[in-house]
């Protein structure tokens, strides 16, 4: 695990810190590691066990542990399993393979193998949503209904933000918080919460991620045309007109385009971090109505 790190010291501090969230999950669950041919993959499931699957996969550097809230609603009606993605600070392996390949797709093919699970919703956030749509569109036989929060590999990739980084990253932690409220485009703070305590120590826990943490640097490969075209299945898309890492109209015109059938939510006033958006998708993952005339 420490080869993702800056150092050995860093991953401990980070494990330690999300092994506390794992610990404090709103509702009773289940952790495992299931093998796949990238090594472990740490998966934790809440649910019914005979309630349909939804798969969830995070976002670059994160974890399970931001699935938490949605996972303590959700689990009320489906087996969730929010997987921790392979080469991200999480517990799984910390194999990288080239995105664009048919690895992911492999790997993911494992997981769904090893928890016994044929076919299940699926739900991405950013690099999430890009493993998501490649999942999908490389297997739609095994895809139910399909969430894709501020997904990559659709809309272009925006790197203004980047050119902020290396000043901000001479202010230490002050400079590091105000590079993180503009990528995710809302404040880290008590006022986005109804919880604030519980906002500001995951904020924290952000930061600590962030501060140790070595991400992927290559560039998110951009799905063709008739890649998208193979979403069969109901999709819902939403996005930030604010995202300052993706472009989130380009997204919106992109769908349109190939995947007519999608629902795609642009919400204007949103950055990179989607926030109430629980019950929304909740409502989509349950519209029995909306599976009429697709495969």
């Amino acid at each position: 695990m420490s080869a993702l790190y800056t150092s050995a010291e860093g991953a401990r501090a980070v494990e330690r810190r999300y092994r506390e969230y794992l610990d404090a999950w709103p509702v009773p669950g289940e952790q495992s590691r299931v093998p796949t041919r990238e090594g472990e993959t740490f998966v934790m499931s809440c649910g019914p066990r005979d309630a349909p699957p939804l798969l969830l996969l995070h976002g670059s550097k994160a974890n399970a542990a931001m699935w938490a809230a949605d996972a303590a609603v959700w689990s009320a009606h489906f087996r969730v399993h929010a997987v921790d993605m392979i080469g991200e600070p999480g517990l799984s392996a910390p194999s990288r393979p080239a995105l664009g390949s048919e690895a992911y797709a492999s790997w993911l093919d494992d997981v769904l193998d090893a928890l016994g699970v044929e076919r299940a919703s699926l739900a991405g956030v950013s690099l999430g949503g890009w493993l998501a749509v490649d999942y999908a569109a490389r297997r739609p036989e095994r895809i139910d209904r399909l969430v894709l929060l501020c997904p990559g590999g659709i809309g272009r990739q925006k790197y203004g933000v980047l050119l902020a980084a290396v000043p901000l990253a001479l202010f230490g932690r002050r400079g590091r918080r105000t590079l993180m409220r503009l990528v995710l485009g809302v404040r880290p703070s008590a006022e986005q919460s109804t919880d604030p305590e519980s906002a500001r120590s995951f904020a924290d826990f952000v930061m600590l991620i962030d501060r140790h943490f070595r991400p992927r640097r290559d560039r998110l490969p951009v799905f063709a045309g008739e890649t998208l075209q193979r979403l069969t299945m109901p999709v819902l898309v939403i996005v930030g007109g604010r995202d300052a890492l993706l472009d989130s109209y380009g997204t919106r015109r992109r769908m349109e385009r190939n995947v007519p059938h999608a629902t795609v939510d642009l919400l204007e006033d949103a950055g990179h971090l989607l926030q109430g958006q629980t019950s929304r998708i909740l409502g989509f993952l349950r519209d029995t109505e909306g599976d009429r005339g697709h495969a």
